[in-house]
């Protein structure tokens, strides 16, 4: 499968990254099989806009996470590593929560609305995806392939 990572820079040799704020699958190596998605998170940036290329391939052997679209447990499993909480998988695949997304997410942990409302107001976002590597062993599956800037 053929993955994206948007950046500011070249990413020949990825590292699973452990700082910064809490992210939707816990802290790893982020990529996406949508190329117009690696584009947008490569325009985030402030300086340059880069879009790796990498081709994946699973390897059975690891402990892997996928979740099909959002669910009940992709939320709760999102609001667990929003949190800080660590898990045991390799890598984790599955629907990204976009601000808006999270926003909702927020309100729902807040108690400002419920977990009900939580799936109407996200009923009618556009798909996402993201794959994120979160040991070494995991990013022995991703080969670099190219680069370019958008």
């Amino acid at each position: 499968m053929k993955i994206y990572h948007g950046s500011y820079t070249v990413v020949g040799n990825p590292k699973i990254l452990t700082d910064g704020f809490y992210k939707d699958f816990g802290f790893g190596f982020y990529c996406t099989n949508k190329e117009n998605q690696a584009k947008k998170w490569a325009r985030t940036k402030k300086q340059n806009h880069v879009v790796n290329i990498y081709h994946y391939e699973e390897d059975k052997s690891l402990k892997i996470r996928h979740f099909q679209e959002m669910s009940e447990e992709w939320l709760d499993f999102v609001v667990a590593c929003r949190q800080g909480k660590e898990h045991d998988y390799d890598i984790v695949e599955g629907p990204m929560a976009d601000d808006t997304i999270w926003d909702y997410i927020e309100d729902f942990v807040d108690g400002v609305i419920t977990r009900e409302a939580f799936w109407v107001l996200v009923k009618f976002k556009y798909p996402t995806h993201q794959i994120v590597f979160c040991t070494n062993a995991a990013l022995e599956t991703i080969k670099y392939e190219g680069s370019y800037t958008v």
